[in-house]
């Protein structure tokens, strides 16, 4: 009697363990079966929220399902990105996220979430350009005269960030270090107030969004230096790389991309990555993006996967290097 309960526990058991691996095929064949959501975490309006938006239409019609775009802003992307860990691993709630996701790690003390081993990334959906933009007074008008004049002149030029360790104010401290430069940094509270101190001389340079800041600089305005990017940008064709024009191999794209909570099944991953990259394929949605400044990426899970955790490892170091107090 003793010893067959321990064998019909075992039994049951293994009964369960069978069904569990029957049901998990079945729910991702089943997949989707009712609406997706998309969790943006910021405000609506602004450019990750702007994306979300565009990719969602056609990925909607690629999954045959509604896909709902839903904003939860706070704590610097945290609040959205904690509800997606803690999140049912079924394919129903994803994380669209900057590269703020890969910084978290490097910035702040504490987490309510493990970052590599809550989330499976899912696709690289977009790469996003950023512009060294200066005030047109400035005596410098390219990247090298800019590196110039801060050797000439070190600790009086300064620039302006918009949040300490956002990926601006971190591809800013890659770029001192890279060109050897001491300029000073000057916080203000979003473009609304960066943009008019740079157009009045206020400060000196800024790294920025290209989206944002296309129109200033084509009114004259702003004087674009260099992209950060790879490659120059469709929207400032006219615009060298930094790359190109001082410092070689250069580069600090920032990007977008898909998560979902860790345990989702694998052929859930793959339908979702499957039919974004059938959305970013989509003509219009092509031509909206890159309109922002935007272009299209649509990587595997595992390219996305080595490419963030690359991320992670180098914003740490930057952050170690620039002496970056931890939020």
């Amino acid at each position: 009697m003793t010893q067959s309960r321990p064998r019909q526990l075992f039994s049951v058991l293994e009964l369960l363990a069978c069904l569990i691996g029957i049901a998990a095929p079945a729910q991702a064949q089943d997949y989707p079966n009712q609406p997706v959501k998309i969790i943006v975490p910021f405000a609506a309006g602004g450019g990750a929220d702007v994306v979300a938006r565009i990719v969602a239409q056609s990925l909607g019609d690629a999954l045959g399902q509604s896909v709902i775009v839903e904003n939860r802003a706070g704590a610097g992307g945290m609040t959205g990105a904690d509800l997606v860990a803690k999140a049912p691993p079924d394919g129903y709630t994803i994380l669209q996220n900057t590269n703020g996701q890969a910084i978290s790690p490097a910035i702040y003390r504490t987490l309510p979430f493990d970052t590599l081993r809550d989330f499976i990334p899912v696709t690289q959906l977009v790469a996003t350009s950023t512009v060294l933009v200066a005030n047109p007074k400035l005596p410098a008008k390219s990247v090298q005269e800019l590196i110039a004049l801060a050797k000439a002149q070190p600790g009086k030029l300064n620039y302006g960030m918009t949040g300490v360790g956002n990926s601006l104010h971190l591809t800013m401290e890659m770029f001192k270090r890279a060109a050897g430069i001491d300029i000073q940094a000057v916080p203000y509270r979003g473009d609304a107030l960066l943009n008019p101190a740079l157009i009045a001389g206020e400060i000196d340079v800024a790294i920025v969004p290209i989206g944002t800041i296309v129109p200033l600089i084509e009114g004259g305005q702003l004087r674009a230096l260099a992209v950060n990017s790879a490659k120059r940008s469709a929207v400032l064709p006219d615009v060298p790389t930094v790359s190109e024009a001082a410092i070689p191999g250069f580069e600090s794209a920032g990007w977008q991309g898909y998560f979902v909570p860790a345990g989702t099944p694998r052929e859930i991953v793959a339908r979702i990555q499957r039919e974004a990259v059938a959305a970013l394929a989509h003509p219009d949605t092509q031509a909206r993006l890159k309109a922002m400044g935007n272009d299209p990426v649509a990587s595997t899970p595992d390219e996305f996967d080595g490419k963030f955790r690359a991320d992670v490892a180098k914003f740490q170091q930057v952050v170690r290097e620039a002496g970056i107090p931890l939020q």
